[in-house]
């Protein structure tokens, strides 16, 4: 296998690591509302909220300062080491023009994370999780 091959496979696997992250940004907050009418009392383990506090506020840090994620760029390096083409664009816009057809600003984008950031955190209100133990 070649190195170039093994550099597209790196950046495969990265992208999809990528969209898993989204998707347990996306999905945990579905599931924390959910869960409480329906009785989940798996919503309220304080590690996987923190986890998830923890992802939504390093994206909405990251588009207040204007920076990639790390992974998109990571991606990109590796893309470029196999012969590949790369985003010219931060991951998510990539993916929303992609899928979407929409092109916004960068603002509009840190806006959309930031008020999903505040839905997370009201979450912590509305299902508290149980308390950390030792």
């Amino acid at each position: 296998m070649s190195a170039r091959t093994l550099y597209a496979l790196a950046a495969d696997g990265l992208l999809v690591l990528h969209f898993l992250f989204v998707l347990f940004v996306v999905f945990s907050l579905v599931f924390v509302l959910a869960g409480k009418p329906l009785g989940w009392q798996w919503v309220r383990n304080p590690w996987f909220r923190a986890a998830h506090l923890l992802a939504i506020a390093i994206v909405v840090l990251q588009s207040w300062l204007g920076l990639i994620c790390p992974l998109t760029i990571w991606e990109m390096d590796l893309r470029a080491l196999a012969g590949d083409a790369v985003y010219e664009t931060p991951f998510i816009i990539h993916w929303v023009d992609r899928l979407l057809y929409y092109q916004a600003p960068l603002w509009v984008f840190a806006l959309c994370y930031t008020l999903f950031g505040a839905l997370v955190v009201l979450s912590w209100w509305l299902v508290p999780p149980r308390p950390f133990r030792r």
